[in-house]
C-alpha cells in the first residue's frame, strides 16, 4: 500500500549522478580538440565584431531525437559547410533539450529512449558521444541553454548557445550566460516589450555577476564571471507578428542601441517568424538577405530548422514506431530545401562581400 500524500515532503526520491567531471572523464575532449572548438568559437565572435566577414548560419533539426539520423545529416551538413566556408560559417543545431511547449518530450538529454523515463545520465552520456563526433567531423555546434546544469557537463563542446524566449528574462540565465565561454544569442519574448526585455538581458549578461553554479566535481559552488562580450540579439517574431521585416529590424537596432549594445542581430528564420510553417522559412530567408544587400550591417546571421525530411511526426515509444529523418518537435524543411537556401545565401552573400571589396 501506498504511503499518504505529505505535502512537507513531496520529493518522493533524490537519485545521485555522475558528476560534470566523472562525464569528462568518460569522454574527454584531447588537447587538439580543445584547440578546434576554441577556433569555432573564435569565428563566431569574428563574425560579431566584423573581423571575420562572413554570414552566421545555424541550420539543423529542431531537436536531435535519434542519433543515427542525426549523423547522416551532420555528415551531409558538413560537406556543404566546407564548400560554403568562402561567405558562410555553418553551425549545426544540436538541441538536446526541449522547453515544454506543444510537446510533452522534454528533450534527448533526460528522455534519451523516448519513453518518458529520466534516464538523464543516458542522455548525458549519449549527448557528449554525438558532440564528440561532431568535432571530429570538425562541424561547430549550437544549442539552447535550457537546464542551468548543461553547460557544466556539456558547455565545452559547444561554440554557440541560445537563451531561449521563456528564459530571456530570467536572472539565473543572464548570469550564467554572462560566464559562457561561447558567443550567447539572447531571444526576443513574446510580449509587446520583448525587444527591450531581449535588449536589456544582453547588457546584464555583458557585465561580471556572482553567482551559486554547478562545480566540475558536483558541488555547488560560487561563480565569478567577467562577463560575455559577445551576447546578442536573436529575433525569432513572437505568436502573430513575425520581426524579420525591414522595420522590425530597425526596432531591434534601436532597442540595442538604447541598451548601449553593439547592433548585432542573428534572424530566426522558423518559430514565430514563419509560424511554424517550414514553408516559409525560405521567404523569410529571402527578405533578410535582401536587406542585406540592401546595405543592412546589423545582421549578421540566420538560423534555419532542417533536418533530412519535411515535417514532423508525434513521439511514439520506440524509435522502430518513427519515420526515420522526421521531427519529433517542430516541423523542419528537408535537406533538398536546407541546401538549396544555403547554397542561395552563400551565392548571394558573397556578391555582397565581392561589392564591399571583402572577397
Amino acid at each position: 500500500m501506498a504511503a499518504p500524500f505529505n505535502p512537507d515532503r513531496p520529493v518522493r526520491s533524490v537519485d545521485p549522478l555522475l558528476s560534470p567531471a566523472d562525464l569528462k572523464r568518460f569522454d574527454p575532449l584531447l588537447p587538439a580538440q580543445e584547440r578546434l572548438v576554441s577556433g569555432f568559437r573564435q569565428t563566431i565572435r569574428g563574425i560579431l565584431d566584423g573581423s571575420d566577414a562572413r554570414l552566421l548560419a545555424v541550420v539543423g533539426p529542431c531537436s536531435i531525437h535519434d542519433v543515427e539520423g542525426a549523423d547522416e545529416y551532420a555528415r551531409r551538413l558538413a560537406a556543404l559547410a566546407h564548400e560554403l566556408s568562402e561567405s558562410l560559417y555553418v553551425v549545426m543545431r544540436v538541441y538536446f533539450e526541449k522547453p515544454r511547449g506543444s510537446s510533452e518530450w522534454s528533450g534527448f538529454l533526460t528522455d534519451p529512449f523516448l519513453d518518458g523515463n529520466f534516464h538523464v545520465e543516458d542522455g548525458f552520456k549519449a549527448s557528449r558521444k554525438f558532440l564528440h563526433h561532431l568535432v571530429r567531423m570538425e562541424l561547430p555546434a549550437g544549442t539552447e541553454a535550457l537546464d542551468p546544469v548543461m553547460p557544466a557537463y556539456l558547455g565545452d563542446m559547444f561554440s554557440w548557445m541560445a537563451i531561449g524566449q521563456r528564459a530571456s528574462e530570467s536572472n539565473a540565465h543572464r548570469m550564467i550566460a554572462s560566464g559562457l565561454p561561447v558567443p550567447v544569442g539572447f531571444k526576443n519574448g513574446p510580449r509587446e516589450d520583448g525587444l527591450s526585455r531581449a535588449a536589456d538581458a544582453i547588457r546584464a549578461a555583458t557585465r561580471p555577476h556572482d553567482y551559486l553554479g554547478l562545480g566540475e566535481d558536483g558541488r555547488i559552488c560560487v561563480f565569478h564571471t567577467a562577463g560575455n562580450a559577445y551576447a546578442h540579439l536573436v529575433l525569432r517574431g513572437s505568436g502573430d507578428s513575425p520581426n524579420y521585416g525591414s522595420a522590425s529590424i530597425s526596432r531591434a537596432e534601436e532597442a540595442l542601441e538604447k541598451a548601449g549594445q553593439p547592433q548585432h542581430i542573428v534572424v530566426d528564420c522558423s518559430h514565430g517568424n514563419s509560424h511554424y510553417d517550414p514553408a516559409k522559412q525560405g521567404d523569410v530567408l529571402h527578405d533578410v538577405l535582401a536587406q542585406i544587400e540592401g546595405g543592412n550591417t546589423s545582421i549578421v546571421g540566420f538560423m534555419l530548422e532542417s533536418y533530412l525530411e519535411w515535417g514532423s511526426q508525434p513521439v511514439r515509444v520506440g524509435r522502430g514506431k518513427m519515420d526515420y529523418g522526421v521531427s519529433v518537435t517542430d516541423p523542419c524543411i528537408d535537406w533538398e530545401t536546407t541546401e538549396s537556401l544555403l547554397r542561395e545565401a552563400a551565392d548571394r552573400f558573397q556578391k555582397v562581400r565581392e561589392d564591399a571589396g571583402l572577397a
